[in-house]
């Protein structure tokens, strides 16, 4: 028989001598170091939000030289994105509003998303700056700006925000309420499933209902930061303007502003639900109406829960790009997914760390719910990362495809950790004899030693217990009350930490859950990160709107005949170097017996049918017979333009010629 010696403290002279149990392990603290280091993670790299919509063109489109002013200038975006008055400036050189300061006017059909503002009259020469800011379609404020020049470039006065749409102390802070409203869901959605669905003893446990009465009031807390922070999060990025009522009352019209209200209104469903779960269904002592009642639970719990998944289905990825309405359902599943295994696996771990009776059946339900959660999330994982990614290039050559692939790499290891604790489930209260009869046997000899509460106290009082009852004052009967229900507890603790099972599965799931804190914050920068599609999308646009060609000088030749005496010859345009921005134009023209040939006028235009720009025209001069030349002539955007070339050989005969080509 093993001696009880090693596990209790020296014997006192007079009372019972109290059991020294072995140190627990510091759950807490061990995991709020984890989410510390992980929130850090998360704001360090926060910085201004991601856009998730983006601008694929604009016209005149950035760095472009026109000749005269346009009357409006067109931003086209990537998805669906909210403009108000003033969300469009075009600011002059000398930094004043060239703009109308109308709304912008909506362009947008089936095929592409534009908007254009109007442009004031009579524009000098000189470089113009376009500050845009707006709302994608999935909730996320997103800014940028270029700039435009009428004639030439010049320098700018123009002055702009140094800070980001979305950025600044107000971003950390709304990052920190979207982290805390997400790991507040999977704690209430997935501590309740853990007891209905695994445990349904556990509806007494008070470290239980702790856990998801936390989980309902982070939430609640989270949400509520989010609405208040939500105008100035998408607008001024100033903490102040967060109580202003008509900031927040433009926020109630919005589509993210209504999903906060409805999760708000749903919580309050919620904590109906967690009453009655942890109050009548927990007191209810008759195992068919506890069953019926249970029924009732999961079927208006599934559907509360539902309900708040879908309120970030309806206002972030989700609700925008291709198929919505399949994708806002498959988030709702993979939401819940997520919150049942993720909150089961915590609520699991509260239960082997705070409770006394959990057995191995509850832990084996909640293997087989966490296994059916995997299958769910492997399954509306693929079709989000497909309608999220799309290509190879985008899932290895994105921002969002690297926090992906990421993503993955935690799910796995979270799923061979799983492994782990399944093995350590089957070992659950069926360790070694010595291990788990050996405690019990161990309680009469610590009776024997003087370590029993009821030896002790009458040992010390020198009478039997009935004359000790008597004897003793009430304050020292309080204390060895006291003390006696430290001992069971202690012992209790002792007997279940001699279990090698459960030992063994509690270091299992610590780790799961560590994991799961670093995967919420990979999952919660994810949202927050624009779609690899997207960003793929909007890098080919501007690359092959912007990007110069370098192959060198454009040279072609053009036969005309004017149809008059010595009308008829061949046109040789050089244009250098080709590419958008100031270019030099050289014309040769040769009659038919190929020697240069002097005309009167000699013409030329440039049309870009694509852009509906053009002609935009260029006079060149003569240098010499038969040779014309034309300098700083701008080609605004690079494309296919025709170059049309007009030919006068007398008053009266003139012709013109043209010919496409690739500029820039």
């Amino acid at each position: 028989m093993t001696a009880t010696a090693p596990h209790f403290g020296p014997a006192r002279p007079r009372g019972p001598a109290i059991p020294a149990p072995r140190r627990p392990l510091a759950v807490a603290p061990l995991l709020a170091v984890l989410v510390g280091m992980v929130l850090g993670l998360l704001l360090t790299g926060a910085g201004p939000a991601a856009a998730h919509a983006a601008l694929t063109g604009s016209d005149p489109q950035d760095g472009a030289v026109v000749t005269s002013a346009p009357k409006e200038v067109t931003l086209s975006f990537s998805e669906q994105v909210a403009l108000g008055k003033g969300s469009v400036r075009v600011l002059a050189p000398d930094g004043k509003r060239a703009d109308t300061g109308a709304e912008p006017r909506d362009l947008s059909d089936k095929s592409a998303v534009r908007y254009a503002v109007a442009l004031r009259t009579g524009l000098a020469d000189g470089t113009y700056t376009v500050a845009w800011q707006a709302v994608s379609a999935d909730s996320h404020p997103v800014s940028g700006a270029f700039t435009f020049s009428i004639g030439a470039p010049s320098q700018t006065a123009a002055a702009l925000p140094d800070q980001e749409v979305g950025g600044g102390l107000v971003g950390v802070l709304y990052d920190i309420a979207r982290y805390a409203a997400y790991a507040g869901f999977i704690l209430l959605v997935g501590g309740s499933a853990f007891v209905l669905a695994c445990w349904q003893r556990g509806a007494g446990a008070r470290p239980l209902q702790r856990l998801v009465v936390r989980g309902w009031m982070t939430l609640t807390v989270a949400t509520l930061a989010m609405l208040m922070l939500r105008s100035p999060y998408t607008g001024s990025g100033k903490l102040a303007d967060a109580f202003d009522l008509d900031g927040l009352k433009a926020v109630l019209d919005t589509k993210p502003g209504a999903a906060l209200v409805s999760r708000l209104l749903l919580l309050g469903a919620s904590a109906l639900f967690i009453a009655v779960l942890f109050g009548t269904y927990a007191r209810r002592e008759d195992r068919r109406e506890q069953k019926d009642l249970a029924f009732g639970l999961a079927i208006g719990g599934t559907v509360v829960a539902a309900g708040i998944a879908g309120t970030w289905a309806l206002a972030e990825h989700a609700s925008a790009g291709l198929q919505p309405g399949i994708a806002m359902p498959v988030d709702v599943l993979h939401l819940l997914a997520v919150a049942a295994w993720l909150g089961g696996l915590v609520a699991l771990l509260v239960a082997l760390y705070r409770t006394d009776d959990l057995d191995a059946g509850a832990v084996r339900r909640f293997s087989a719910m966490a296994f059916g959660s995997v299958v769910v999330l492997v399954a509306t994982g693929i079709y989000q990362s497909w309608r999220q990614v799309g290509t190879w290039s985008a899932l290895t050559g994105t921002e969002y495809g690297q926090l992906l692939i990421a993503k993955v790499v935690l799910v796995a290891v979270m799923v061979a950790l799983a492994w782990t604790s399944r093995r350590w489930t089957a070992r659950l209260g069926t360790g070694r004899s010595g291990d788990t009869d050996g405690p019990a046997e161990d309680v009469p000899d610590a009776g024997e030693s003087g370590g029993s509460p009821g030896a002790g106290a009458s040992e010390d009082s020198g009478a039997p217990a009935e004359e000790s009852a008597r004897d003793v004052d009430p304050e020292r009967a309080a204390q060895l009350a006291r003390q006696r229900a430290a001992v069971a507890t202690a012992e209790k603790k002792r007997v279940r930490d001699a279990d090698p099972g459960r030992s063994g599965l509690r270091r299992s799931v610590l780790a799961e859950v560590g994991v799961a804190v670093v995967l919420l914050a990979v999952t919660t920068v994810l949202t927050s990160t624009e779609p690899a599609r997207t960003e793929e999308e909007a890098s080919r646009a501007s690359t092959a709107a912007s990007t110069p060609v370098t192959s060198g000088p454009v040279t072609m030749e053009l036969p005309f005949d004017t149809g008059g005496e010595k009308g008829s010859g061949t046109v040789r345009l050089e244009i250098t170097p080709a590419r958008t921005g100031a270019n030099e134009l050289h014309l040769w023209i040769n009659g038919t017996d190929g020697k240069p040939m002097d005309v009167p006028e000699v013409k030329v235009s440039f049309t870009l049918k694509a852009q509906k720009l053009g002609p935009l025209p260029a006079v060149p001069t003569r240098l010499a017979e038969g040779h014309w030349t034309a300098s700083a002539v701008q080609i605004p955007v690079a494309g296919t333009w025709k170059v049309a070339v007009t030919v006068r050989t007398s008053d009266i005969d003139q012709t013109t010629v043209d010919k496409t080509t690739k500029i820039g």
